[in-house]
C-alpha cells in the first residue's frame, strides 16, 4: 500500500508521533504523563468553575444540542450534524447549526454561512455544511454570539452545535460524544501523552454517546457509507461510483483528522490506493495534488470545498452519509419531546 507523506516540518513530525503514542497498546513515555496531569487539573478545575457558576454559562432563547467529542482528532461529528439537521426539520422543527470556523480568517465574526461562502474566511466543515443544504447556519469562534445570530435572524427554534463539547460557556439542554468506534479513546490520557481532551468520565455525564463504526462499549452506532464519487469542480459534469473504480489504481488525498478512515473506505471497494494524509483543515495549493498526467485524485468532501480552483478534470470527491441505530433516534425523539414540554412551561 503506497503511502506518502507530504512535508510539513517539525509541527506536522510531532503531530505524526504523538498520534503514533496515543493509539499504540504501550503506555505514553513516562515523561509526557506529568504534562497530561497538569492539563487533567485544569480541565477539571474549568469545568468546576462553570458548575458552580464563577464563570458565567449563557443560554440561548431554544434547547440547543451540542455533538461533539473528548478525544481531538476526527471522529464523524459532522455527518452527525447533518443526519441531526435533517431528521429535526422532519419532526417539525427550524433547527439551525453553529460552527467554530475553524481555519476561518474572517475578520469580523460571527458570520452566516452559505454554499457560496469562502472556506478560507469561514473554515471548510463550515462551508461542506452548506453546501450539503444547511440553510440556517453560523460560524464563529464565540459560539453564543453565532447562536444568538441564528435565533435572531434565521426564526431557529433549536441550535444544533458541531463540536463545542468543552465550550462550556453556551448553555446545552442535550449532550452527544461522538467516539470513534475503532481507536475509542486511544491510550486514555489525556493531553499531550494521550488524545483526549477531558476525563473518560466525562463520557458517564453525557445524553448520548455514538460509536462511529463497530463498538462494544455499549452506546449508540453510527456508520458512514458513501458509493457516489462526484466531480470536485462544481462546474463539471458527470458521476462515477467507488464501484466502478475496483481494480483502478487512485491516488486518495484525506486532510481530516483521521485519513485512515477514508483511505480503509476505498481499500474496502477494491481499489489500488496511493495515500496521501495532510495534517486536519490543511489549506491545499495546486502542488499538492499534482501526481502525474492522466491520475484520478479522490479526496474527502471536507477537503473538495477547498479544491476546486485545482480541478484540471481529474479531481474528485466522495460524500459520505450518516446512519444511525433505531434505538438512538427512539431515544433523542423522546428528550427532544420532553424538552418541548419544559419550553412550553417556560413561556406559559
Amino acid at each position: 500500500m503506497p503511502t506518502e507523506t507530504p512535508p510539513s516540518g517539525a509541527a506536522g513530525w510531532l503531530t505524526r508521533w504523538l498520534e503514533s503514542v496515543w493509539y499504540r497498546k504501550d503506555p505514553p513515555p513516562l515523561w509526557l504523563r506529568p504534562f497530561s496531569a497538569s492539563f487533567g487539573v485544569l480541565a477539571r478545575a474549568r469545568l468546576a468553575l462553570y458548575r458552580a457558576g464563577w464563570l458565567r454559562i449563557r443560554r440561548l432563547s431554544c434547547p440547543v444540542i451540542v455533538a461533539g467529542n473528548i478525544a481531538v482528532g476526527g471522529t464523524g461529528k459532522t455527518p452527525l450534524v447533518l443526519w441531526l439537521y435533517r431528521w429535526l426539520e422532519e419532526q417539525g422543527w427550524r433547527p439551525g447549526v453553529i460552527t467554530r470556523g475553524y481555519g476561518g480568517n474572517a475578520r469580523q465574526w460571527p458570520q452566516r454561512v452559505t454554499a457560496n461562502s469562502d472556506p478560507a474566511e469561514v473554515g471548510d466543515e463550515s462551508v461542506l455544511l452548506a453546501k450539503r443544504g444547511v440553510e440556517r447556519l453560523a460560524a464563529g469562534p464565540d459560539r453564543v454570539a453565532a447562536g444568538q445570530m441564528l435565533t435572531r435572524d434565521a426564526d431557529c427554534d433549536i441550535v444544533v452545535c458541531d463540536d463545542g463539547l468543552q465550550h462550556y460557556r453556551l448553555g446545552r439542554d442535550v449532550e452527544i460524544a461522538v467516539i470513534d468506534g475503532n481507536r475509542g479513546l486511544g491510550n486514555g490520557y489525556l493531553l499531550p501523552a494521550g488524545p483526549l481532551r477531558e476525563p473518560a468520565a466525562r463520557l458517564s455525564q453525557v445524553d448520548f454517546k455514538v460509536y462511529n463504526g463497530a463498538s462494544e462499549h455499549g452506546g449508540h452506532t453510527m456508520v458512514l457509507s458513501g458509493n457516489a464519487v462526484l466531480p470536485v469542480d462544481p462546474h463539471r459534469v458527470g458521476a462515477e461510483s467507488l464501484s466502478a473504480l475496483k481494480g483502478q489504481h487512485v491516488h486518495a488525498v484525506a486532510g481530516i483528522g483521521n485519513p485512515a478512515r477514508f483511505f480503509d473506505m476505498l481499500h474496502e471497494s477494491g481499489i489500488e490506493v496511493s495515500e496521501h494524509p495532510f495534517p486536519d483543515h490543511h489549506a491545499f495549493s495546486a502542488g499538492d495534488l499534482d501526481f502525474g498526467h492522466d491520475t484520478t485524485v479522490l479526496m474527502t468532501e471536507k477537503d473538495a470545498v477547498k479544491c476546486a480552483a485545482f480541478d484540471k478534470g481529474s479531481l474528485w470527491f466522495v460524500p459520505v452519509t450518516a446512519q444511525v441505530d433505531e434505538g438512538f433516534e427512539s431515544a433523542l425523539r423522546e428528550t427532544l419531546a420532553a424538552l418541548g414540554n419544559v419550553e412550553m412551561n417556560r413561556r406559559s
